[in-house]
């Protein structure tokens, strides 16, 4: 059939194909703008539409290829990060919890180590009062720890209040800014006496102390042992303001310890007075000094005798030489 209609038109074919050499041999020959041949600008025309249409097909192949399934790895990958990150911050979290913790028992431990002469129990707050206007905490000590009514609660920071009810495993303590809290205390600098209040209010009050008295902002003020109940010389805050009152002065006080976020705190088992930690050498040196002491009341009555004929210098001599005396034996010498 291809033969038979080739053989047909054979001469328009051949005529054709002459007259599209002849075509195409003249525009090879032919040159256009910027010596450029008339085929070349044919067959950019001519191939142009094809590459653009293979270069949009590419891109958008490529474009879903890198958008969806390049990237279906991708989207796991980042579901893994966020929750690496996530437990890393958690964990963050918790090591600073830890350290924060660490400091505070390190902060009591060094404090009860400076004072062993006075017993004293620590404890962790459980609990709070639900009652705005009650300023109580819980903690976890009690009668099977030999806790009792009264007692004194403090930090190395500063006093925190006093134990009010005391049941087997737990007490609970009556904060030193509730309403029904007072404190014995005393001014640093004047040794003006006084008592701290609580109001209600974060910052307790200084009650009693005379118009007349010169007060600053930042004056220390210290526990005086007046109560009974804390020992003298805790630190209780500082003044934050004073102003004349009517018949006292209206002192504000900012506490020491921070009442609004306690975790431990230290149970005073006694009464006794803190002192600083003293050194092996400087506690020698005190009780020397107390046996010297002790010594001195028994010489007067043999050293008096002695003392009175003469007003010399020796006289002090022979009465700090008398205690001695007595235990050798001169005087039985006369028998023989």
């Amino acid at each position: 059939m291809i033969d038979f209609i080739f053989s047909r038109h054979r001469p328009l074919a051949l005529l054709a194909t002459a007259v599209l050499a002849q075509v195409l041999l003249l525009a090879f020959q032919i040159k256009r703008e910027h010596d450029v041949r008339l085929i070349r600008y044919w067959a950019d025309a001519v191939v142009t539409p094809f590459e653009r249409g293979g270069t949009w097909s590419f891109s958008r192949v490529g474009g879903v290829w890198s958008g969806y399934i390049a990237l279906r790895g991708t989207r796991a990958e980042n579901a893994r990060l966020r929750a690496e990150l996530d437990q890393l911050e958690l964990r963050n979290r918790e090591l600073e919890t830890q350290a924060a913790e660490a400091q505070r028992l390190s902060e009591l431990l060094n404090f009860r180590e400076a004072h062993p002469e006075a017993p004293m129990l620590a404890a962790q707050v459980i609990g709070a009062s639900a009652d705005p206007s009650s300023h109580t905490i819980v903690v976890n000590r009690g009668e099977r720890d030999r806790v009792r009514r009264d007692m004194a609660v403090i930090t190395p920071s500063g006093i925190v209040g006093k134990v009010v009810e005391v049941f087997p495993n737990t007490s609970q303590v009556l904060l030193i800014d509730d309403k029904d809290s007072g404190v014995g205390a005393l001014l640093a600098e004047t040794r003006t006496h006084g008592v701290v209040k609580g109001s209600g209010d974060p910052d307790p009050r200084m009650d009693y102390v005379v118009n007349d008295e010169k007060i600053h902002a930042g004056e220390v003020i210290l526990t005086s042992g007046e109560d009974r109940i804390f020992p003298k010389g805790l630190l209780i805050g500082s003044v934050s303001a004073a102003a004349p009152g009517n018949p006292f002065q209206t002192i504000h006080i900012q506490p020491a310890a921070r009442l609004d976020r306690l975790e431990d705190v230290l149970i005073l088992l006694s009464r006794q007075d803190l002192t600083p930690k003293k050194t092996d050498e400087s506690a020698e040196a005190p009780a020397e000094a107390s046996g010297v002491v002790q010594s001195v009341p028994a010489p007067p009555p043999t050293a008096a005798p002695a003392a009175a004929p003469t007003k010399s210098n020796a006289a002090p001599k022979t009465a700090t030489h008398s205690p001695a005396t007595p235990p050798a034996p001169p005087q039985p010498a006369p028998q023989p």
